[in-house]
């Protein structure tokens, strides 16, 4: 009896469902993959199909999880809204309409210059693109590699948050003149015959020349 205790005693942990449930509960910020799988002695092709599994349970729990590139978190879920703004005291998003048209644009386009975005709504964009970076809802993703090489903008993981949504994957679907804007070609986006050489000159020499590319290289 005392080996087969012993036996016990010494099996490894093996992490499970609930573990990682429990460590982003208890996480009071977004957590990378990567410190996740440290924290839970597990691989990241174990700690993938964890994330997947979580992603099922929750989804009739009235909570979500959030995936963000390579960072998790959990956050309510959409349908809970009205309850959770009760609590918080708000009746809604407290952005105007301006802010509000170019995270749009931004989040169905990313990533998207200031030029861009004002291509799309016609208008001046610096308002509103300071006021979603102040709120953490879209962040710098590198820049264009056209004349001045301009910023270009994505959205954030307190977006997801904020918005009820698990990943850019939820974002609602188009429909008619929204959807043609989505793939529209914007001119003060096309790149160069200069860039077009460099950009094959990444491709040969492998380095990365986009922000996923990047993203993709530091995995």
């Amino acid at each position: 009896m005392s080996d087969e205790r012993e036996s016990v005693a010494a099996a490894p942990w093996v992490a499970t469902v609930e573990d990682l449930e429990a460590l982003l509960f208890v996480v009071d910020r977004p957590i990378s993959r990567r410190e996740a799988a440290k924290l839970l002695e597990a691989s990241k092709s174990y700690l993938d199909r964890l994330v997947t599994a979580l992603t099922t349970n929750l989804a009739q729990r009235g909570i979500t999880l959030i995936t963000h590139g390579d960072e998790l978190q959990l956050a309510s879920g959409a349908d809970q809204a009205r309850a959770v703004l009760a609590w918080v005291g708000t009746g809604g998003s407290d952005l105007t309409a301006a802010p509000l048209e170019t995270l749009a644009v931004i989040a169905y386009r990313q990533p998207v210059t200031k030029g861009g975005i004002e291509e799309i709504r016609g208008v001046d964009a610096d308002y509103a693109l300071r006021v979603l970076l102040e709120r953490g809802l879209i962040e710098e993703a590198g820049r264009l590699e056209t004349a001045g090489r301009p910023i270009r903008y994505a959205t954030t993981l307190e977006f997801l948050r904020r918005f009820g949504l698990g990943s850019l994957a939820d974002l609602p679907a188009l429909e008619g003149d929204a959807e043609a804007l989505r793939h529209l070609d914007l001119r003060s986006e096309a790149l160069d015959s200069s860039t077009a050489r460099g950009d094959e000159t990444d491709v040969a020499t492998g380095a990365p020349s986009t922000p996923a590319q990047e993203d993709a290289a530091t995995d």
